[in-house]
């Protein structure tokens, strides 16, 4: 199936997504469209999709121009679309996720022997293996992903639009997925990858095409490219793809943790009996497929979670903190920087300058008077200006709020005032989950020029590109327990992804535990 957008343009108020937009898909081949957030790809796809409508231009199928109003119209012309976030039912079966919408038989009586019977076949041609009869929460995240895939087909689907596709699978997940698309590929589908990953765009894409500010500024041929070049187009000048770096050079051990449990809200232990060190000067990475743990072990460090959910040692700096609440946590030099920016790193409706203060602003500067109770805004203003300067929050309004920034900027905010205290241990928690490849590179400086100046940092991150180029030691869990140490100068990420998923990978990449 071909796709042409004939000069596209969408506005959302004052913001203009697409801008005369125009890009060609052709058919039988795999497309990637890159560009940092709000350049538009998103949109782009989703009134293609049919979630929204243009204000202006044409969509052509198969050099016909078609009028999709509703996501139903791109279905009945053989569209399907993957979200980020899967639209799945999770208590009911594969069959009954895939036929949802689409049932087979009359309203009355469901066929749904016959559904699972075609589930089953197109499982087999496209070797996407799933059981129809399975429960989805059942299913690993790799396999959710494959339900997906095959609601589209089930709908015939002969262009399908995949929104980053690998954002949570593991190194060997990825590999399996792409052999499925090469597969579509070969049996005359066309696909479309909207993602920010440029080594994986290279892996598998025939053609990108790039985008920057809701316009077109670049189309390629995979082959004939670079991921720095990709990386220029994108951002409008050169960035530094990986994180320049010297060897650590560590000291004393800042945080050691010993036999640490947590308990979840079904007694199931979601973290089980983990120890470790971080030491002053060097960034100690957590790497594992998401829900093993990480989320648990930073927010018990950071002091989050009940007294009663943890068991075990937690030592910073000589002392037992399992008894101290966040804000003692804070003030003996603990920065928490979380994975979830919205729900615990911001208030999104304050102002830069009120969300600078967030963690300080009951102590001197943020307070002055007799007790220490009036807000001082001259000094609440010039911490928020110095950390709009040093970390380049754009727009750099103190008054503006928060929720007026873009994801990026927002990251760079939280980042700028942890960093602003400044911290014995620092806790971060995907620093650069949706954010611009401009802001990653300086996000990345910024985390070891932190480390360089003596700061102990515990990193935790699913990009494995992302934690194997900052950590200098890293840890790998599965099940809530540590499957090993690796060096990550050495070990591949086919090996990590093995720890991840509790295979065994060569003796040369592990180390003993600290």
């Amino acid at each position: 199936m071909k796709l042409e957008l004939r000069g596209i343009t969408k506005r959302f108020g004052a913001v203009l997504a697409n801008d005369h937009l125009d890009i060609t898909i052709s058919p039988g081949t795999i497309h990637a469209i890159v560009g940092e957030n709000g350049a538009g790809k998103s949109t782009a796809m989703r009134i293609a999709y049919g979630f929204y409508t243009a204000d202006s231009g044409e969509v052509v199928i198969n050099d016909q121009v078609r009028d999709i109003r509703a996501p139903h119209d791109a279905i009945a012309l053989g569209i399907g679309m993957v979200h980020q976030h899967f639209m799945l039912v999770r208590p009911m079966t594969v069959t009954e996720n895939i036929v949802l919408g689409a049932e087979p038989g009359s309203a009355m009586a469901l066929d749904l022997r016959k559904a699972a019977a075609n589930i089953r076949a197109l499982s087999e041609e496209f070797r996407l293996a799933v059981d129809p009869g399975a429960v989805v929460e059942d299913l690993s995240v790799g396999q959710q992903q494959r339900v997906e895939l095959l609601k589209a087909l089930y709908r015939r689907a002969e262009l399908l639009i995949l929104d980053e596709p690998t954002a949570v699978l593991t190194p060997q997940e990825v590999e399996e997925f792409f052999a499925i698309l090469r597969r579509m590929r070969g049996q005359g589908k066309t696909v479309i990858i909207i993602t920010h990953k440029l080594s994986e765009v290279l892996a598998i894409s025939d053609h990108v095409t790039v985008m920057r500010d809701g316009r077109v500024v670049g189309h390629v041929r995979t082959s004939e490219t670079t991921a720095a070049e990709l990386a220029r187009l994108m951002v409008g000048r050169d960035v530094l793809l990986r994180v320049a770096k010297t060897p650590a050079q560590p000291g004393a051990s800042v945080l050691t943790v010993r036999d640490l449990s947590i308990a979840g809200h079904d007694d199931t232990k979601r973290l089980d009996t983990v120890s470790f060190d971080v030491r002053a000067g060097e960034i100690v990475g957590i790497a594992g497929v998401e829900g093993n743990g990480q989320t648990e072990l930073i927010e018990a460090l950071a002091g989050l979670l009940p007294a009663s959910q943890v068991t075990g040692s937690m030592v910073f700096g000589g002392r037992e903190i399992r008894g101290l609440d966040a804000r003692r946590r804070r003030e003996a030099g603990i920065a928490h920087v979380p994975e979830d920016r919205h729900r615990r790193g911001l208030l999104l409706e304050f102002s830069l300058s009120e969300n600078a203060i967030l963690g300080v602003h009951y102590r001197p500067p943020a307070v002055s008077g007799v007790g220490a109770v009036f807000l001082n805004r001259t000094a609440i203003r010039r911490r928020a200006e110095l950390i709009i300067r040093d970390f380049d929050v754009r727009p750099p309004n103190p008054e503006l709020a928060a929720r007026a920034l873009s994801g990026g900027n927002q990251q760079k905010l939280i980042i700028g005032r942890e960093f602003e205290l400044p911290p014995k241990l620092l806790l971060i928690a995907q620093p650069t989950r949706g954010v611009d490849i401009g802001a990653i590179e300086f996000i990345h400086r910024k985390i070891v020029a932190l480390r360089d100046a003596g700061c102990a940092v515990l990193l935790v991150s699913a990009e494995l590109e992302e934690v194997t180029a900052l950590a200098d030691r890293l840890l790998v869990l599965n099940g809530g327990r540590i499957a090993g140490e690796v060096d990550p100068a050495r070990a591949t990420h086919e090996d990590i992804g093995m720890l991840m998923t509790g295979g065994h990978v060569p003796s040369r990449v592990l180390k003993g535990h600290s």
